[in-house]
């Protein structure tokens, strides 16, 4: 059972789940294949494979840490976000507190599937949260809930001028 499954209120329910996108293991991959082109080359210095071994490992370990430590979810109530396992960073807005959820891409991240979600909160407060698979649909249903949440606006009573 994860954070936020620890975490919800009497009642509340999971609408939406978000995850880190799998371009988090690009560099170990790359390290990867760098360790393997080296013991494959009869040339290669055994102390520089070994070395790239270690970054492919090192870097790897700490992908697959980040990626299952890292949780990003919205309930019919508020959006919940969770990173790192030793130093924690835990977001939890209520929606009706969502000021804006803001969504950047770049070029690669638009054709992978990838993006930057920023939530903005209304006291000013902008939680940035990288490389999440997906990010357009996870706004959207976002702003759907928001929605159908939000209290419709009252309009302010018109006071009859003097004459």
């Amino acid at each position: 059972m994860g954070y936020i499954d620890q975490h919800l209120a009497q009642g509340e329910r999971v609408i939406q789940r978000a995850y880190l996108h799998w371009i988090i293991f690009v560099w170990p991959a790359i390290f990867a294949l760098h360790a393997i082109m080296g013991l494959a080359t009869p040339t290669s210095t055994p102390g520089f494979v070994l070395a790239i071994i270690f970054l492919a490992v090192l870097t790897g370990a700490l992908a697959l840490l980040n990626y299952y430590t890292s949780e990003f979810a919205l309930t019919d109530r508020r959006l919940i976000a969770k990173t790192g396992i030793i130093s924690r960073k835990s977001v939890e807005l209520l929606l009706a507190k969502v000021e804006s959820i803001q969504v950047d891409q770049s070029v690669l991240g638009r054709l992978l599937g990838y993006g930057t979600i920023t939530v903005v909160g209304t006291g000013g407060g902008r939680t940035p949260f990288r490389r999440i698979a997906d990010p357009m649909t996870f706004r959207a249903e976002a702003q759907r809930l928001i929605d159908t949440t939000a209290e419709p606006l009252q309009t302010a009573p018109r006071i009859a001028e003097a004459r």
